[in-house]
């Protein structure tokens, strides 16, 4: 069975950082995309960032671009989010998302990603 857990979410002020982490067991994404959404409170799902299955190539929505960094471990099956600078418009809970097989665009709407994790909240107070 295919899990993904988010971890590393938390209460902030702005300005601070935070690091997420998500670990997959139950299948190798070495060779997949692997990326990150958040949704905030009446809102979609949106569009974080996304990397490679190298690692090579990276993604960023606007809102972060500069600001947050996404980084991947295929040893230990893990990808990282990185964020910085955190405003209270980065509220929300974080999901980790793994796409199955190759893609010949870069993914980055929901429905392109195959596996999910639970999520893990961001709270950034001004």
């Amino acid at each position: 069975q295919v899990q993904l857990v988010e971890s590393g979410g938390g209460l902030v002020q702005a300005g601070d950082s935070l690091r997420l982490s998500c670990a997959a067991s139950g299948r190798t994404f070495s060779r997949d995309y692997m990326g990150w959404f958040r949704q905030a409170p009446g809102k979609e799902r949106e569009f974080v960032a996304t990397i490679s299955a190298s690692g090579g190539s990276t993604y960023y929505a606007d809102s972060v671009k500069g600001r947050f960094t996404i980084s991947r471990d295929n040893a230990k099956n893990t990808v990282y989010l990185q964020m910085n600078s955190l405003k209270p418009e980065d509220t929300g809970v974080y999901h980790c998302a793994a796409r199955r097989g190759l893609s010949a665009v870069v993914p980055n709407t929901p429905t392109e990603y195959h596996y999910w994790g639970q999520g893990t909240q961001v709270t950034v107070s001004s």
